[in-house]
């Protein structure tokens, strides 16, 4: 039976969630409910805001079936994403191999410019270039670059590793066609976020050794290890937009034998070499899931002598980058990724020497901003 919130048209939904966001913060967080602390973090009002909705309204990111699965992701970036960003023109293109992509200009940016080859996040299942059209907009206009959005085929008609060989195409061809893309072949980044975070790592492990490699990384809250559970599953599986039972569902279609989760291509953390990896910029969620792996990457990364910047949002939870057109926090922290990303493709332009990598004891915990090496 459907919820009152899911008989409402998506365009009046937006309409009502734009209304709550612009309440005062007293009357939103009468609406929130009382302060939610864990692990010694205060989850954001907006982000407590935000899930009280998903609540009441019924969705999840993972559904009874694949089909409503997607149909949930659609919708929901109607809600979420804000208006559409402009001035950005785009291009639909068709890569060898018949992997569907689309091209990001923002303004009038001159040819020669960087490019960041871009994959989804949805686990691997859900997700498409239209789901992450407005946070390719976003990370076009405000780092001042071209995006290639890559459609990389999805699980379970697909199942690995055919993500990591259309992403590594999809790469190489990037590279290959910068110039008639207005771009410069090296200044290339690779970013993503979840599922679209590993693969951006997967595709520069992939490409490491070859003359085609990234600049730069770019990682929001990234899956990097299907093999073991972490401090922060048990803490933030439940209730905080992406499940326990979610990250099951989605590995399940993915991969669906556990005896391949431990490839580096599917769970890039247990990879014995990191040190080919470009200078990175890796963001966690404070609730999420997610977080311990991806902080445990980063400080692998660093230990590999490449330089890391690592960033916790501890009030926000998973897929706050897609959530921009709500409140201020998701936006502020998505409009760091993208300085993080204008900062690193500059300092790849203008050349910048290595530094000798950190011990892991000199990192004093987690680290919440600045170069790891």
């Amino acid at each position: 039976m459907a919820t009152l919130a899911q008989s409402i048209p998506v365009r009046w939904q937006g309409k009502l969630l734009q209304a709550l966001f612009a309440l005062p913060a007293p009357a939103r967080r009468l609406i929130a409910g009382r302060p939610v602390r864990i692990d010694g973090q205060t989850l954001d009002l907006d982000a407590q805001l935000l899930l009280k909705m998903q609540r009441l309204s019924g969705v999840e990111l993972h559904g009874k079936s694949v089909q409503q699965a997607r149909a949930a992701i659609s919708g929901g970036r109607e809600l979420v994403g804000g208006a559409e960003i402009e001035p950005v023109s785009t291009k639909d293109l068709l890569l060898p191999g018949d992997i569907p992509a689309r091209l990001y200009r923002p303004g009038d940016l001159p040819e020669g410019s960087p490019l960041l080859v871009f994959f989804h996040g949805g686990g691997f299942v859900i997700g498409d270039i239209d789901s992450h059209d407005g946070l390719c907009r976003f990370l076009a206009r405000n780092a001042g670059v071209r995006v290639l959005s890559v459609g990389y085929r999805l699980a379970p008609e697909d199942p690995f590793p055919a993500a990591v060989d259309d992403c590594v195409a999809a790469f190489k061809w990037a590279v290959s066609e910068a110039s008639a893309l207005g771009a410069d072949p090296k200044l290339i980044a690779l970013g993503g976020d979840s599922a679209g975070g590993n693969l951006s790592i997967v595709t520069a492990l992939q490409v490491a050794s070859g003359n085609a490699r990234p600049v730069f990384l770019l990682l929001l809250y990234p899956t990097v290890d299907a093999t073991t559970r972490r401090r922060s599953r048990e803490l933030f599986g439940n209730g905080y937009f992406l499940t326990d039972a979610g990250m099951d569902w989605f590995m399940e279609r993915y991969v669906p034998d556990p005896a391949t989760r431990p490839d580096p291509r599917v769970s890039p953390l247990l990879a014995e070499d990191l040190s080919g990896l470009p200078p990175t910029y890796l963001a966690t969620a404070g609730f999420d899931p997610l977080r311990d792996e991806g902080e445990l990457f980063a400080r692998r990364v660093a230990e590999a002598g490449v330089p890391i910047v690592l960033r916790r949002h501890e009030g926000l939870f998973h897929g706050f980058a897609s959530m921009t057109g709500l409140g201020h926090s998701f936006k502020e922290a998505t409009l760091e990724a993208a300085s993080a990303l204008r900062t690193g493709l500059a300092i790849s332009r203008n050349g910048r020497p290595r530094r000798k990598a950190v011990k892991p004891d000199e990192l004093n915990g987690y680290p919440v901003g600045g170069w790891l090496t």
